[in-house]
This record gives structure tokens, sequence and C-alpha cells, in this order.
């Protein structure tokens, strides 16, 4: 069950990882439209609508995301899913790769694409992390026959 929850929490995370993005960004965008100019260290004291969206992601991208991917993997040893670890695994491998990317693609922003490719990836993931948990499991005791009596044994 917290398996399940965890990985149903990383794929949330990442949908308020873009959120918080498009609402900085287009935030950003009215402001410059508007006639403000953008530099590094004038975005650091802007208050344009949407600021705010560049410090969530970044928390929720840096720590809330990794963190939740750690215990996701954690809880994988313990929670008897089917390729549970697997997918814990993956889980926290992309996940440190889209960290290093978030910060790679600002010397590069080309790989700026990578990273919302590998935003999707880990999304898609976390979702079939969490629907392997939803699958019933196996009983180890033998069915009994459809016209058995139950109550005689």
């Amino acid at each position: 069950m917290a398996y399940r929850v965890v990985a149903y929490l990383i794929a949330a995370a990442v949908v308020v990882q873009a959120a918080a993005i498009a609402f900085a960004l287009f935030g950003l965008a009215k402001w410059v439209s508007d006639g403000a100019t953008a530099n590094e260290s004038r975005l650091e004291h802007a208050t344009f609508t949407g600021h705010s969206g560049f410090d969530i992601h970044a928390v929720n991208g840096q720590m809330i995301i990794p963190v939740l991917a750690i215990l996701l993997l954690i809880f994988a040893f313990f929670a008897h899913v089917r390729r549970g670890v697997l997918w814990g695994g993956l889980i926290l491998l992309l996940v440190v790769v889209q960290v290093l990317l978030g910060y790679v693609s600002f010397l590069v922003p080309g790989l700026g694409a990578l990273h919302a490719i590998n935003a999707l990836a880990i999304f898609v993931l976390a979702v079939v992390a969490a629907r392997a948990d939803a699958v019933p499991r196996q009983s180890s005791t033998p069915a009994m026959p459809s016209g058995a009596d139950r109550t005689s044994a």
C-alpha cells in the first residue's frame, strides 16, 4: 500500500513540476511583453506573476521528488510487488538523470528538451509502478473446485 501511494505521489509531483514551470514561464513572458527586461540579477528580485513557479519547480524537483524516489525503492524491497524493485530503481535512476539534466540544461539549453521528455518517462514509470501494486497477488493456498462443498472438510 505504501509503495503504491508513494508511486502515485511521484506521478502527482511530476504534474506539479509541469504546472509550476508553465506558470513561471508564462508569467515571465507576460512580464517581458509588458516592457520589462529579464536578466539573472533582475529575475532574483522580480515580482511578476508566476515567479513563485520557479521556486516550486526547484524545491519539488531537487528535494521532494528525489526523496520520494528513494522511499519508493526502499518500500519496493518490503512490498513484494512484482517487479517493484525494478520500477523503483528505474525511477530513482531517471530522477537522478532529471536533476542532472536540470542543471546541465542551463549550460546547454538544447538538453532542456530531454529534461521534459525524461519527466514524462518518470511520470509513466511511476504510474506503472503504482499499478503493479494493484495487481492481485496469487494466493498460496490452492483454490477449491467450484462444485466442492466448502463446509465439509
